[in-house]
């Protein structure tokens, strides 16, 4: 009697299934995605959108939330939140502007010591109000959400009680010359300064222990507390640091509009966490990359911009910020 001969069989590998592979990587694509679509968009609708003018324009604008979203991204990576970023760029413009107009008055022939004074009073107020920050959160056990959105509004006090509400002018030409509009090597002195603090950032999270420590305390604070990590030193310097860049975005800003003003950081806790949010950081901590913020910062430019080449208001803008915050936390849960 014949039996069947048996035959091998050769494993095969499975199929490539694409909706699957779309879902495990929507976060790491959302934002690839967004920007070429924003490209795309204005390119398409947006007079002068991808001319080399308003390209540069694009870039010099991103100075000034980048370094506010670096800090963010700090604060975020411990597993924090700062929402007093704005008023800090607002108090620190009006607080140096004051600074270096009564130096100036009084010593005109000295326009450096009338600058040096102002940024020092200007970096002073940074390492103040993210010190306060990060003891509120640490030793008064304050939600940062809680403490910084206090905290904001007792700056932006602050900010009126010193101001007046009104601009604060008679800073030295020099400053806007320098630090507002001035070049090294061709490159904007605004856009080398975010260069290096891009740079700096980036050896800090990915080469450093404190980076090390930052990451650990953000994915779970205890189980860093009992690897020998100083989870409360961590949390105050992330948030000094935060203010800290916070503080200087306000001072090129004043240096570029040449006058103190209480209301140039009005937006900023909104797109600085957009800019990270977007960019895939974490808002429960431990996760979160430099350059990806980098490239979260410019699709937020590159969305107002096209948006006011394509005159839509302001409010629009603010609305359209919304909207992709809200989208990039969508595809962020899991």
């Amino acid at each position: 009697m014949n039996t069947p001969a048996h035959t091998a069989t050769v494993p095969t590998e499975p199929a490539f299934e694409l909706l699957p592979w779309l879902r495990r990587n929507r976060q790491a694509l959302a934002l690839p995605v967004m920007f070429v679509a924003a490209v795309l968009l204005f390119s398409a609708h947006a007079p002068g959108f991808l001319g080399s003018d308003n390209l540069t324009n694009i870039a010099r604008q991103s100075v000034y939330l980048l370094i506010v979203a670096l800090g963010q991204l700090i604060v975020l990576v411990c597993g924090g939140l700062d929402l007093s970023v704005g008023t800090v760029v607002s108090l620190t413009s009006v607080v140096s502007a004051t600074v270096m107009a009564a130096v100036y008055a009084a010593m005109p022939e000295s326009p450096g010591l009338a600058i040096g004074a102002g940024l020092l009073s200007g970096l002073l107020i940074g390492v103040i109000v993210g010190g306060i920050n990060g003891l509120g959160t640490t030793w008064l056990r304050i939600p940062p959400f809680m403490m910084t959105l206090g905290m904001s509004s007792v700056l932006f006090g602050v900010t009126l009680l010193v101001s007046g509400g009104v601009p604060i002018y008679g800073l030295p030409p020099e400053l806007g010359k320098v630090f507002g509009f001035g070049e090294i090597a061709g490159i904007p002195v605004p856009a080398l300064v975010a260069a290096v603090l891009v740079v700096g950032t980036y050896v800090l999270l990915e080469w450093t222990r404190f980076g090390r420590h930052l990451y650990a305390t953000g994915g779970n604070q205890r189980a860093a507390e009992l690897s020998g990590v100083r989870t409360g030193r961590v949390i105050v310097t992330a948030f000094m640091l935060s203010s800290v860049m916070a503080a200087l975005s306000g001072l090129l800003l004043t240096a570029r509009l040449d006058t103190g003003e209480s209301n140039i950081g009005a937006s900023l806790p909104l797109e600085s966490i957009a800019a990270c949010v977007i960019a895939g950081v974490s808002l429960a901590g431990g996760q979160g990359r430099t350059l990806a913020v980098l490239l979260g910062t410019l699709l937020i430019m590159l969305v107002q911009n096209g948006l006011n080449l394509m005159q839509v208001g302001a409010y629009a803008q603010t609305m359209a910020i919304g909207a992709i915050l809200i989208f990039a936390m969508a595809l962020a849960r899991h």
